[in-house]
């Protein structure tokens, strides 16, 4: 066994967790359980387990988009949280009040998702902002999808970032679609990490399907944001093997393509790599049959919360 098998186990076990949460969200949201739009991350996970693996979550602070929850996951929201809160569940990390696109969970570093295209990205900025007046040494992560990065407010927040030197870390989830369309017919270059240059930043590409790779790829990019030496711009390139949304049919995909996302899938791959690296079948075994009873007691659990109650919906508001 290698001296990194331990980490891979980690990252392993983290990415079942969010694909086992996501598939038992579809039955949820399948079963008429849950209500309103759903968009889940499956085929992403290596992306979020990778990136959080570098930061410091009593202080760092990650800015997800509306298909946040791996990322909430990655963070540490427990999945019973997370379910109770997509059901509109008093026991919701936000008492049901946020649902699937916009729970917030400051606790765990997750600072809430956001259903308006890009939009983490300026909010990212104003929390490294921040941290460059309050000596917290904190970074900010915004994390997007392909598509956003063609925002006018993304463009903004990486131009003012780069300008004041800002902590902050542009993590770009490039998975081939900008929402049902091709990125090849978004932009002309598909390497979108080069668009950094144009700010004054580095940029870079990394295999999304790696967490090894994601990992190593945001250390060097957080370490050097809270070295005081600016932001920064990652691409991970991944692809989901879910719709946009649960219900799409994904009629856009070509013939095929599906087929290889499902084969080039995170954590399929890191299942062989630790094969391969003499980790026995058993203990992989052993991993997803603790995750699955875990993922299954936490819905439960959240099924069994009583619904928030509409009476309580002004509370926490400013008047």
């Amino acid at each position: 066994m290698r001296s990194d098998t331990p980490a891979l186990l980690g990252y392993f076990e983290r990415m079942l967790l969010i694909r086992g949460v996501e598939d038992e969200i579809a039955r949820l949201r399948t079963a008429g359980d849950m209500v309103g739009s759903i968009h889940l991350c499956s085929g992403q996970e290596a992306v979020y387990v990778g990136a959080v693996a570098a930061l410091d979550l009593s202080r760092d602070a990650v800015f997800p988009t509306y298909r946040g929850h791996g990322w909430a996951l990655a963070c540490g929201v427990p999945p019973e949280a997370l379910f109770a809160e997509i059901l509109g569940r008093v026991a919701g990390i936000n008492g049901g009040r946020g649902g699937s696109a916009y729970f917030t969970a400051p606790r765990y570093g997750m600072y809430g998702e956001n259903s308006i295209v890009g939009a983490g990205a300026p909010i990212a900025a104003g929390a490294a902002l921040a941290a460059a007046f309050d000596g917290s040494g904190r970074v900010a992560v915004a994390a997007f999808g392909d598509g956003a990065l063609n925002q006018g407010a993304v463009h903004e927040a990486m131009n003012f970032a780069a300008v004041r030197g800002l902590p902050v870390v542009f993590v770009v989830e490039n998975n081939a679609y900008s929402e049902l369309t091709p990125i090849a017919d978004m932009t002309r270059n598909p390497e979108l990490f080069r668009r950094a240059a144009a700010y004054g930043m580095p940029g870079g590409r990394v295999d999304g399907n790696d967490p090894d790779a994601v990992a190593r790829a945001m250390e060097t990019c957080v370490q050097r944001a809270r070295d005081g030496a600016g932001p920064a711009l990652l691409e991970c390139v991944t692809q989901r093997i879910v719709g946009h949304y649960i219900g799409d049919a994904q009629h856009y995909r070509p013939a095929g393509d599906l087929d290889r996302a499902v084969a080039a899938e995170p954590i399929g791959r890191l299942a062989e790599r630790l094969s391969a690296e003499g980790v026995a079948a058993g203990e992989l075994d052993a991993i997803r049959a603790r995750v699955a009873d875990r993922v299954q007691a936490a819905s439960r659990l959240a099924l069994d919360s009583p619904p928030a109650d509409p009476a309580t919906a002004l509370e926490h508001l400013y008047a």
